[in-house]
């Protein structure tokens, strides 16, 4: 199976996971999933991430994570696709939901939320939202 935009697929996983109430859900691994994964956990919007095997192929097994029996993740979005990528410097970065989401941004130093690129100066590819 090809796929086109892997990252999309992660958070699509993750999203479809959260509806349905799962404890955890399997994604193919790669190293820039783990480390948008490792973010999102990092900022407390997941429980945790880990790297297994399954058929003898790496996998990348997310556990998902609930308050009062709803998910923490109330909307997970892609913003810059294959198709048309989206830039941005660390001062024209706006606030998701008022500051209550984040960005998850790949910069040149690794993925960091818009909060640590604004802190560090650095801007970069906006990849996905979260709140």
């Amino acid at each position: 199976m090809s796929f086109q935009d892997p990252i999309s697929d992660c958070l699509t996983r993750i999203r479809n996971g959260l509806m349905r109430g799962k404890d955890y859900v399997d994604a193919p691994y790669s190293a820039m999933k783990y480390q948008l994964v490792d973010v999102l956990v990092k900022e407390g919007y997941l429980k945790g991430c880990e790297k297994d095997e399954n058929d003898g192929k790496p996998i990348l097994r997310i556990n998902l994570k609930y308050f009062n029996e709803k998910p923490v993740i109330r909307s997970l979005k892609r913003i810059s696709k294959p198709s048309l990528r989206k830039y941005s410097s660390a001062s024209d970065l706006g606030l998701v939901k008022d500051g209550l989401g984040a960005y998850i941004i790949s910069t040149n130093q690794g993925l960091m939320t818009d909060k640590d690129a604004r802190s560090k100066n650095v801007g970069g590819e906006i990849l996905c939202e979260v709140f």
